[in-house]
């Protein structure tokens, strides 16, 4: 394989394979050892680890594995977001990475969907990747995917049945990025008012206007649109 200057493919990566024991391979990368924890969620009512296949649902955003491009290389690989473990996987020489979670790979692309999954620093504990609805140039608008895991139940008696382990894509949590910081999920007119008493008069029309809806992402779409515009 040619070298070049910056490679997500040959820098330190942490394996989905393992979270720990590698060994330095020879092309200066990092290879995992020990394969127990693949995709495995702990579930102390099962009292072991189960795997996703194990797991009703899935961890993932997309089924399978889409060609992604990733800032700070010109290289592109199989990858797919872990809206559960929030972590981007890629393929590469048929073994599955996790993509470090480096400024330098902070933009990842999907070309077949259009997707874009950016890391953000949202100052909470859904810091981490973000899918880019809009990124103007003062204002933009990011959503959070986030995946629950639910354990298994065993049933209580021979009248009722046991529950399976299952994966819950939770309902997006929308953000509008400002000059000032970030606007999580915004509730309705009175709060988004809040933040910009000085656009009170023409938020109020564009509200009366458009009927928005502050959990339709193409609603927020246009409210952000108008903030950058105003």
């Amino acid at each position: 394989m040619k070298k070049i200057s910056i490679s997500i493919f040959f820098i330190i990566f942490a394996s989905v394979s393992a979270q720990a024991n590698f060994s330095l391979a020879n092309n200066g990368g990092f290879l995992p050892q020990d394969n127990t924890i693949l995709n495995k969620v702990n579930s102390p009512n099962a009292g072991k680890n189960l795997s996703y296949s194990d797991i009703q649902g899935t961890p993932y955003f997309t089924k399978g594995f889409n060609v992604a491009k990733f800032s700070g290389t010109h290289e592109t690989a199989p990858a797919r977001y872990n809206s559960y473990n929030d972590e981007v996987e890629f393929m590469k020489d048929e073994k599955t990475f996790v993509l470090p979670k480096d400024d330098k790979f902070s933009t990842i692309f999907f070309t077949n969907t259009k997707d874009k999954l950016v890391r953000l620093n949202t100052d909470d504990d859904l810091s981490g990747y973000f899918f880019e609805i809009l990124d103007t140039n003062n204002f933009g608008l990011y959503k959070k995917v986030k995946t629950k895991f639910i354990d298994a139940v065993v049933a209580a008696n021979s009248y009722a049945t046991d529950r399976p382990a299952s994966f819950k894509t939770l309902d997006p949590i929308f953000y509008i990025k400002t000059e000032n910081g970030f606007i999580k999920n915004p509730k309705n007119q009175k709060e988004i008012i809040s933040y910009f008493p000085e656009k009170k008069e023409s938020l109020n029309i564009f509200f009366k206007e458009n009927k928005t809806k502050f959990d339709k992402e193409e609603d927020l779409k246009k409210l952000v649109i108008f903030l950058n515009k105003d």
